[in-house]
């Protein structure tokens, strides 16, 4: 049975490999500097779109692996 504290547990991390994956792909593209500089805020929305992307495919490769 998965209680509420689980689901949290599971959200944490989540989030956690959301954020690591996020900053990962940034660097990869160049963009780390600039997030860095300036806040995620900054980007352009054709930058957020490439990142957010790339950063649902590498989150399900990561969990077909694991799984």
């Amino acid at each position: 049975m998965v209680t509420q504290k689980d689901e949290k547990l599971d959200e944490g991390r989540l989030n956690e490999i959301k954020d690591y994956f996020k900053w990962k792909t940034a660097i990869e593209m160049g963009l780390g500097g600039k997030v860095l500089k300036h806040g995620w805020a900054n980007l352009t929305a054709e930058e957020s779109g490439k990142i957010g992307g790339i950063v649902s495919k590498k989150i399900k490769k990561y969990y077909s692996k694991k799984h």
